[in-house]
This record gives C-alpha cells, sequence and structure tokens, in this order.
C-alpha cells in the first residue's frame, strides 16, 4: 500500500516534493499545512486528493510519514512530535541552525526508533554512487582533495525569492543551501571533515546572510577541501564540486552533472538525463521507502545532517 504523507511546508520544496510524489505508485499525500493559506491552495492544486490540515498535529495524525520542509527553526519541535506518534520522518536540510538543538533532535529521532532521513538530493544519485566506487576501486588513483566553486549573481536566486527567509542570516544563506550538499557528498567519499579556516564575509546589515565564503577543510589524513563560494556580478549561477585524483577527477556540475578528467577537459559521463530534477527526485524517493521498511537505503542520516551542520556553522562563524 501507499505510504500515507503529511507534508509540512508547502514553499518552494515543500510543493517540488509534492509534486513528484503524486505520481509515484509509493505515496499517498493525504495532509498538507503551512501557516500561508497561499501556499496550501498552490499545494492542493497540485495534490486535489490530500487536505489542508487546521494544524501541524491534525496532518501528523492522519499520516504514516511527515516530510517536513518547512524552515530550519521549527523543524526539530515538528519532527518530535510525529516521531513521538511513531511516524516516519522525512526532513529537509539543513536540519537545523543550532547545534545543541539539532543534536537533541539527532537524539530524539534515535531513541524513538522512527524510519527517519534527510533529503540531501545527491544521496540516492548516480553521481555519487559512481564517484564513491571509482574512488574504492583505485580508478582515480590516490586522491586528493575536493574543490567546491559556488557562484550567484544574487540570493536568493530567482525562484527563491518567495522564500523570503534564505536571505537572512538566522537561517537562510548558500552555505545551509547548497554547500550542505557537497560537504554531505565529499564527507560520504573522504570521510569526516574539520574546519581548518573559515572566512565568511556578511553585508553591512547584520540581519543579512553571507555573500561570500573562503574555506579549507581536511578529512583524516589531511586530504584538503577546498572552499570558493561568492555572491554578486552580472554571471550565471556556477554550483560544482571536484573530487580530484592522481590518475582522475571527477566533476560535478549543478548537482547531477557528472563529468572526467585524466588531466584533459572535463568529458561527460554517460547521456544528460531529460529531466535531472525528477531523476533525482525520483531516486530521493524510491530509497525513502526502502528507509520506512527498515530496509538498507543510501539516504542521509540525521547524523550525517548533523555532522554537516557543524561544519556549515563554524564556517559561518568563521575561524582563523
Amino acid at each position: 500500500m501507499a505510504v500515507k504523507t503529511a507534508v509540512i511546508g508547502l514553499g518552494i520544496m515543500g510543493r517540488r516534493m509534492l509534486e513528484h510524489m503524486v505520481p509515484h505508485e509509493g505515496y499517498d499525500p493525504v495532509a498538507l499545512w503551512d501557516p500561508d493559506p497561499a501556499a496550501c491552495a498552490a499545494a492542493q492544486d497540485l495534490a486535489p486528493g490530500a487536505r489542508v490540515a487546521g494544524s501541524v498535529e491534525a496532518a501528523i495524525a492522519g499520516a504514516d510519514l511527515v516530510y517536513l520542509a518547512c524552515p530550519p527553526v521549527p523543524r526539530k519541535a515538528y519532527a518530535l512530535a510525529a516521531a513521538s506518534a511513531g511516524k516516519a520522518v522525512f526532513l529537509e536540510k539543513p536540519l537545523g541552525v543550532d547545534e545543541a538543538e539539532s543534536a537533541a533532535l539527532v537524539a530524539g529521532l534515535r531513541d524513538s526508533g522512527v524510519p527517519a532521513a534527510v533529503n540531501f538530493t545527491q544521496a540516492a544519485g548516480e553521481a555519487l554512487a559512481h564517484i564513491s566506487h571509482a574512488a574504492q576501486a583505485g580508478e582515480m588513483g590516490d586522491l586528493a582533495g575536493v574543490d567546491m566553486v559556488v557562484t550567484y549573481a544574487a540570493w536568493p536566486r530567482a525562484w527563491q525569492q518567495a522564500a523570503d527567509w534564505l536571505r537572512f542570516r538566522a537561517e537562510g544563506g548558500m552555505t545551509r543551501e547548497v554547500l550542505s550538499h557537497f560537504l554531505f557528498f565529499t564527507q560520504r567519499i573522504l570521510g569526516p571533515l574539520s574546519v581548518v579556516w573559515a572566512r565568511p564575509s556578511y553585508p553591512a546589515d547584520p540581519a543579512l546572510c553571507e555573500t561570500a565564503l573562503l574555506a579549507r577543510l581536511e578529512n583524516a589524513r589531511g586530504l584538503p577541501v577546498s572552499i570558493l563560494a561568492s555572491v554578486g556580478g552580472a554571471q550565471p549561477d556556477r554550483q560544482e564540486f571536484t573530487v580530484k585524483g592522481s590518475k582522475a577527477s571527477h566533476r560535478v556540475s549543478n548537482f547531477s552533472d557528472e563529468s572526467v578528467s585524466q588531466g584533459a577537459a572535463f568529458t561527460p559521463v554517460g547521456p544528460e538525463p531529460g529531466d535531472r530534477r525528477a531523476v533525482a527526485l525520483r531516486a530521493q524517493l524510491d530509497d525513502l521507502l526502502l528507509c520506512i521498511a527498515g530496509r538498507p537505503h543510501r539516504l542521509a542520516t540525521p547524523q550525517e545532517a548533523l555532522d554537516v551542520q557543524r561544519l556549515v556553522e563554524e564556517m559561518l562563524r568563521g575561524k582563523p
């Protein structure tokens, strides 16, 4: 039977996931909730069979799975409420912005015993599986580190404008929203990372999020992870990271476009999918069913998300 699902938070991410849950045979969206009536109406257009609940608690009560696409701060309370009711939990990233609160969330989910995962969109993707295999099989030679480059003309990007909280330092910013994905991916390849130094730049208004970040991280063997991220200037979006090896290096652009170099120009690995987002979300949802069933899956665990959050928040604070 399809998993009865409640979607809490109906902004761009909540509606995007809902749009792909509706045609998926494994899911039955039954309840929707958001404090914004316009967001609820837009979501119900995508899922006419789902009802708009009168409260978070009512939405949770009617579901077996609770997907949390709300901003980070309320996520802990909603996740633990769902877990205490015995519901499976699927959370958007970042896990949170307060490390102590997020650690308590991870412990609470673990103690509850409910299936729980975090939506780092590359977790079930072909790029991570392919690069992991290439690294483990020795096809890349000796690993030499990772380079991350993220540049935007403006933040939030045009399609994110409705999510106004993304522009504020309290919960938003490109480090939490974008670089977190690449840090998760990198830790799957290189193992745990630590911040060696980090220099974020902020605008004059202290309420606004970072406009640039330079940082160096290292894994336990001292392999470097170099980060350059910036906002500003007339340019297209650039979001890529390169896992470097002595024989071959693999680059992932726009979250899923993988290419490889043996020293010459990077060339694509395999054909380009017709709809990258649909492929990625389908893979995440397929693996989420495995998680709910208690079977092995590739999704990010809450502990992995907490490890990423700690790196992100340390870089945002800055480290000489």
